[in-house]
């Protein structure tokens, strides 16, 4: 008879105790604990039809997920980039720019030998003068082919010489500036460096070779004389040169021929001709060719027919028709005074005037 905890037949075959038999020789390690990771179900899941009791837990994932990888990678990529463009493109501080220099200019003015000639007809006398082939306006100051220089390209150099055209053209032929009644045409496209000494030559004009207004225009004195016709006869020759990595020079040579006629007269008074004769010298860096301005370094001028006793800093007084010069000519010139500049006067050619 069995005791008491046994079933009454006895311990079937195979029982509990056979299994204890079988499997007291299994060990179950660490290792094989940890995989097993088994987790009961809860009780909806339970409620469902076929479902386990318990259901296997997802491994837990170790190490570095992918997404920080990439990043990590990425991060990686950027700053071995940076390091190999500092090597490459190391940054370069600009170059200080060249003070600008002030303009030096001289004006000459040139006395007639004798009577001025003049005739009712403007282009009766350009027909009988020197002038006879030059172009109207500004098409006698043409911009010449182009190339570029060692440091400057096709583009740049254009530019230049476009801007001195520009400088030129406003100068010499705008009638507003002629005529004495605007500055700005010509002051918008100068260097901001030199604005104080072009403004400080039209408020105070000085003969000092700096600060002379015709040194820097052409303009006439509307008491005395005005144009005679719009058709300004003009000749001359623009070329550009490098003189440096960062500069260049731009030389002007031009002569202008204006017809003019006395203050307030009528359209049947007589005529003259009066010349002027312009070097000018421009210097360009980057920033005016960028900027569309100029630095005006030298003018050179020589003018007439005028009389030597006239002051030619402010405007222009020409002899006209019938006038002749007066006799003397400037006063004696110190050459060791300091502060003013030596002053001249040339004679006008008779080949110069028209024949009338």
């Amino acid at each position: 008879m069995g005791g008491p905890g046994d079933p009454p037949e006895g311990t079937p075959e195979g029982g509990p105790g056979g299994a204890e038999d079988e499997y007291r020789s299994v060990v179950f390690d660490e290792s094989f604990v940890r995989a097993a990771r088994l987790q009961e179900s809860s009780a909806q899941e339970r409620m469902a039809d076929h479902a386990p009791a318990v259901r296997r837990r997802p491994p837990l994932r170790r190490g570095v997920s992918r997404q920080a990888l990439i990043l990590v990678l990425l991060i990686a990529v950027a700053f071995g980039t940076a390091i190999y463009m500092g090597v490459r493109h190391p940054y370069q501080t600009p170059a200080a720019r060249q003070p600008v220099e002030p303009l030096r200019m001289t004006v000459i003015p040139l006395a007639p030998a004798g009577e001025v000639p003049g005739h009712t007809d403007p282009e009766y006398l350009y027909a009988h003068s020197p002038a006879a082939q030059f172009r109207v306006g500004a098409e006698g100051v043409p911009l010449p082919a182009s190339r570029r220089t060692a440091h400057f390209s096709d583009s740049q150099v254009v530019s230049a010489l476009t801007t001195a055209k520009d400088y030129i053209v406003r100068s010499a032929l705008y009638p507003e500036v002629l005529t004495g009644r605007e500055v700005r045409p010509v002051r918008v496209l100068l260097d901001t460096d030199q604005l104080d000494q072009f403004d400080e030559s039209f408020a105070h004009p000085t003969a000092d070779g700096r600060h002379a207004p015709t040194g820097w225009l052409v303009r006439f004195d509307p008491a005395a004389a005005e144009l005679a016709g719009a058709k300004i006869r003009v000749q001359g020759t623009l070329q550009a040169a490098e003189t440096d990595s960062s500069t260049l020079e731009v030389t002007g040579d031009h002569t202008f021929v204006y017809a003019l006629r006395p203050a307030g007269a009528d359209d049947k008074a007589e005529v003259s001709l009066f010349t002027v004769r312009r070097e000018l010298h421009f210097r360009f860096d980057r920033d005016d060719l960028r900027l569309h301005t100029a630095q005006l370094v030298v003018s050179y001028v020589q003018a007439g027919p005028l009389s030597c006793t006239e002051d030619s800093t402010n405007h222009l007084r020409p002899l006209l028709s019938g006038q002749t010069a007066k006799a003397g000519g400037p006063a004696g010139t110190d050459p060791y005074a300091t502060g003013s500049a030596t002053a001249l006067c040339g004679s006008l050619a008779t080949s110069a005037q028209p024949r009338v």
